[in-house]
């Protein structure tokens, strides 16, 4: 088993990486003196195939475990889903000392985390990521939280984990396109932080898209290696934890305006990657063959550089990206890359190389 550790104080956490963890996540609980009762916040697909497993080893190691299940899909992350949820963890009973189990993908982590974070003021949670995109990125960190019509994640709080339980047994009944999805954060942790993991990438991705074990296990353990590096240093983001958000201004933008639903995260800040390469040419002279490497990179991986959008869809976009949470005195910031492997947050973007960016990665649409 592979073990990374966040330290942050006494908000410190292991992030264990292995195969078979699921029926083992009982015992790890127990570990960490959890209260007795707990409820599994999980989604129908992901449910069907792990609840059962993970209830029993929750209630083999002494547990009270009760099953909360959500539908699938990003829409699942709405304030009208928290209410549901409230009023089941309310039903069955749990307390200041009760934990919640987010099984599942980054909408039933961000969801359950936020979740814990604000039932009875904050409750104790463990990650159990299901998905690529989750193991690598989402599950790690403690950014939880809901979307809003307006935008992505407008609401939720920063908020750690006691544990985050990757089981490697779960990639192989991913669906291809989930996978694809997640190998966009696996690159862009190439892009921000390490020039020799984005190397391996190019590298290694016939592996990586076979899900030969020992690759999956040392990129999983690499990409939360990273992020536990950066969250270490700004936990809440204020400043250098800014550059995990390279291409998702402009992605989840794409989301917002398409609809929840049409892109999966990872395709949508695929896109978003690529038109952050493009302006980096532009404002910090990422070098031409970067901004091909990547654009290469992601075409191979299988997911798209470029979004069909109505022309209406335009303006629409730039309304949603000045929600952003990254935002200041209404201005855009961006992360941009200087070279693959070293990024610099906060930059100014003129509206105009915006839009040269997105006339590369947008089919116009009337």
């Amino acid at each position: 088993m592979r073990t990374v550790h966040v330290s942050l104080g006494n908000r410190s956490y292991a992030i264990e990486i292995a195969p078979g963890l699921l029926d083992r996540l009982g015992r790890e609980c127990a570990r960490r003196n959890l209260g007795p009762r707990c409820a599994i916040i999980t989604d129908t697909n992901v449910g069907k195939r792990y609840a059962k497993t993970v209830f029993n080893s929750l209630a083999t190691a002494g547990f009270s475990p009760s099953l909360i299940i959500v539908q699938p899909g990003e829409a699942a992350k709405s304030l009208k889903t928290v209410l549901s949820c409230y009023d089941q963890l309310a039903v069955h009973r749990l307390e200041r000392k009760s934990f919640i189990v987010a099984l599942g993908g980054g909408v039933v982590g961000d969801l359950a985390g936020f979740l814990a974070a604000t039932y009875l003021r904050g409750i104790a949670f463990v990650q159990v990521p299901t998905t690529l995109l989750a193991q690598v990125d989402s599950s790690v960190g403690g950014k939880v939280g809901v979307n809003l019509k307006a935008g992505k994640n407008l609401v939720g709080a920063f908020y750690q984990p006691r544990l985050v339980a990757c089981d490697l047994d779960t990639l192989k009944t991913l669906p291809d396109r989930e996978f694809r999805a997640g190998l966009a954060e696996v690159i862009k942790y190439g892009i921000i932080y390490d020039a020799k993991l984005f190397a391996q990438v190019e590298r290694d991705l016939p592996k990586l898209l076979k899900r030969e074990l020992r690759m999956l296990a040392a990129v999983v353990a690499r990409c939360c290696k990273i992020k536990a590096e950066v969250v270490g240093r700004d936990e809440t983001e204020g400043g250098p934890r800014a550059i995990l958000n390279f291409g998702h201004t402009i992605g989840h933008a794409i989301e917002a305006v398409s609809g929840y639903g049409r892109f999966l995260h990872g395709e949508a800040i695929a896109i978003g990657q690529v038109a952050a390469a493009k302006i980096s040419r532009r404002v910090l002279g990422l070098p031409e063959r970067d901004v091909e490497r990547i654009t290469r990179l992601f075409r191979r991986a299988g997911l798209p550089t470029t979004v069909r959008l109505r022309a209406a869809q335009r303006p629409r976009l730039f309304a949603t990206m000045r929600l952003d949470k990254k935002v200041r005195g209404g201005e855009i910031k961006f992360v941009l890359a200087r070279k693959i492997g070293s990024v610099v947050w906060g930059q100014r973007v003129p509206d105009e190389l915006i839009h040269q960016a997105l006339d590369g990665c947008v089919n116009r649409k009337s």
